[in-house]
């Protein structure tokens, strides 16, 4: 069976020096190995090609059949890596957090231990007969949530 630390060895070795990133890389049963990739910008089909030929290079098939898939990082899934919430900062996300709470807003700040979302609350201010829509930051620890993912506008 082939190895998943030598598979991310293989694909660190190709991003070196590209603004790509590795968001996973497994090795399912029956050697098939999964490769995710992402970049600020977006995924282009050449490279999935080409970091394919590159790590089929490396791997022999003659030790190990295998089955190898590169493709990047699903629009709309769970972010896996810290990088992926840096790419999204200013963008409408969803945070589903460990208690249940289903939360939308934007992306404001994010730093090793911790993201800052804007959301939408309402407020009933002193005097006032109705509660306001007002922009609250929520501040999360990535232990204390589920998922958090890029949401899609099309507006």
């Amino acid at each position: 069976m082939i190895e998943k630390n030598i598979v991310k060895a293989i694909v660190e070795e190709w991003l070196n020096g590209k603004n790509y990133f590795l968001v996973d890389a497994a090795v399912y049963p029956g050697d098939r190995i999964v490769v995710e990739i992402d970049h600020a910008e977006g995924v282009w089909i050449e490279d999935c090609v080409e970091l394919s030929r590159y790590i089929e290079s490396k791997l022999n098939r003659e030790e190990a059949d295998y089955e190898l898939e590169v493709g990047s990082a699903g629009i709309g899934q769970p972010f896996k890596v810290l990088q992926q919430y840096y790419n999204h900062i200013d963008n409408d996300v969803e945070v589903m957090t460990n208690d249940g709470r289903k939360l939308t807003g934007i992306l404001k700040d994010v730093d090793e231990d911790k993201f800052v979302v804007a959301v939408q609350k309402k407020v009933k201010e002193e005097g006032a007969k109705r509660p306001k829509l007002v922009e609250v930051d929520e501040t999360f620890t990535y232990d204390q949530i589920k998922y958090t993912k890029y949401l899609i506008s099309f507006k």
